[in-house]
C-alpha cells in the first residue's frame, strides 16, 4: 500500500503567508495541515509516500525528511501545475501495480483510513454540501455506488462534493485513464483533473464506492483555516484535556490552546483557539482565535482572528495613561 499527496499548489488564497511558506506546511492544532494528513495514513499503517511537490517543493522535502524519517519517502517534481491528474500521472513509475491512497494535500478531513482500504473496493471520498458547482461532484446510486462524476458542473444533479480522498486498487486501470485523458483537451486553465480520469475508469466497467467523510475541513482561506484550528484543537482537548495544557508564570491560558516548545509567554493572555509555532515569543499581549508562525515575536499586541508567520515581529502602541472619574476613553 502506497500513499500519493500532490502539494504542488501555490496557495494563492492564503497569500501574503504563502509566498514564502507553502499552504501545506501551515501550522494547526500544533501539527501542519500536511502533518495532520500524513499521521491519519501513517496510523492506518501506510508507510511509503510519494510526494508530487512544486512551488516550495525544497521546504515540503525537508519537512517531510525532518519530521518523518522513518517513512519510505520519495519525491516527484511537478514543474507546471497542470492539475490533480497530471499530478498523480507524474507518480506512475513509483506506483507501479500497488493499491494506493491518494490524499489531497490540502485535505483534512475526519474518517477512518484502515475502513476505507480494508472495503475491498475503490473509495471516493465524498461531503454534501449547499452549493457544489466549485467542487467535483459525484451521482451516486441508492447503494452509493459512484455512477458519474463531473469536475465543478454548470448545473450540478447532485449535492455530493468529492472532497480529495481517493482508495484505488485498480491502479493500473486509473494510469491508463489518466494517460487517456491527458491526451484530451485540458480545461480553460489549462489543467487535466482527476475527476475527468475516474469518469474514464467508470465507463471502462471499474467500480467505485463512494464513502462520507464526518468532517471536511477546509484549509483554503484565512476564515476557513481559523475555524478549521479550532475544531481541531478543541478534538485535541476533549480526548487529552491535560496533554495540551501550558502554565507560563504571570499569563492566564484559556484552553485550548497548542504552545509549542520553547517558547516564552510574558504578561498575556493566550486562547481560546489559539496555535502557537515553536520558540515564539508574546509579551503583555492578548492573542485568540489565532495561529502563530513559529520563531515570532509579539509584543503589546492584542489579535482576534489573526494568521502571523514565521519570523515575524509585531509591536503594539504602549500607552501610559491618567484617567479620572466618569471618563470614556476609546484608543481604536
Amino acid at each position: 500500500m502506497k500513499a500519493i499527496i500532490p502539494v504542488a499548489g501555490a496557495g494563492t488564497k492564503l497569500r501574503p503567508l504563502t509566498y514564502t511558506q507553502p499552504k501545506a506546511l501551515i501550522p494547526i492544532a500544533g501539527k501542519t495541515i500536511l502533518g495532520v494528513i500524513v499521521d491519519q495514513l501513517t496510523d492506518a499503517g501506510i508507510t511509503e509516500f510519494i510526494y508530487v511537490i512544486g512551488y516550495l517543493g525544497e521546504k515540503i522535502q525537508h519537512y517531510i525528511e525532518k519530521t518523518y524519517p522513518h517513512l519510505n519517502n520519495t519525491f516527484i517534481t511537478q514543474n507546471d501545475r497542470r492539475g490533480t491528474g497530471h499530478a498523480i500521472w507524474l507518480a506512475k513509475d513509483s506506483v507501479q501495480t500497488d493499491e494506493v491512497m491518494i490524499v489531497l494535500g490540502d485535505t483534512v478531513c475526519d474518517y477512518s483510513v484502515k475502513e476505507v482500504v480494508e472495503s475491498g473496493i475503490s473509495q471516493i471520498g465524498v461531503r454534501k454540501v449547499d452549493d457544489p458547482r466549485g467542487f467535483g461532484v459525484a451521482e451516486l446510486n441508492d447503494k452509493d455506488m459512484v455512477t458519474r462524476m463531473v469536475e465543478k458542473p454548470i448545473i450540478p444533479k447532485s449535492n455530493m462534493a468529492m472532497v480529495g480522498i481517493y482508495y484505488i486498487k485498480e491502479t493500473e486501470a486509473m494510469f491508463a485513464a489518466l494517460n487517456k485523458h491527458l491526451n484530451n483537451t485540458a480545461d480553460e486553465n489549462g489543467e487535466y483533473h482527476f475527476t475527468n480520469a475516474l469518469q474514464h475508469m467508470l465507463e471502462d466497467g471499474i467500480q467505485l464506492h463512494a464513502f462520507r467523510v464526518n468532517n471536511w475541513f477546509d484549509c483554503g482561506k484565512k476564515e476557513s483555516l481559523l475555524s478549521t484550528n479550532a475544531i481541531l484543537l478543541k478534538q485535541m482537548y476533549d480526548t487529552h484535556p491535560d496533554k495540551h495544557q501550558n502554565y507560563f508564570e504571570g499569563s492566564v491560558i484559556i484552553p485550548p490552546v497548542n504552545i509549542a516548545e520553547g517558547c516564552i509567554i510574558e504578561h498575556s493572555i493566550i486562547g481560546p483557539n489559539v496555535t502557537i509555532g515553536e520558540h515564539t515569543k508574546v509579551k503583555s499581549s492578548i492573542v485568540r482565535d489565532s495561529i502563530i508562525g513559529s520563531y515570532a515575536e509579539l509584543q503589546q499586541v492584542v489579535l482576534n482572528s489573526s494568521i502571523i508567520g514565521n519570523d515575524a515581529y509585531v509591536r503594539g502602541l504602549s500607552q501610559s495613561l491618567n484617567i479620572g472619574d466618569n471618563t470614556e476613553i476609546d484608543l481604536a
